[in-house]
């Protein structure tokens, strides 16, 4: 059974593109195909790569005591 990191559905964004490049600044992405654009903007050559994609971080359990982990 695969278990998906992000669901079914991946909204189309040059960050996720196999053609985009993340640039120095956070909100920018230099693509090979439009050249500098929005991080969240897709043109008809997107092409999804999931290697692109960051899981977010899980939370973790601050109530746990060292008594938890005794054996």
């Amino acid at each position: 059974m695969r278990i998906k990191l992000f669901g079914n559905k991946a909204e189309p964004a040059c960050m996720y593109c196999k053609f985009g490049k993340r640039n120095g600044e956070a909100d920018k992405v230099f693509c090979q195909k439009k050249g500098i654009v929005s991080a969240i903007f897709s043109c008809r050559k997107y092409e999804y790569d999931p290697l692109k994609r960051v899981p977010n971080k899980a939370e973790l359990q601050s109530d746990l005591t060292k008594e938890d982990f005794d054996i």
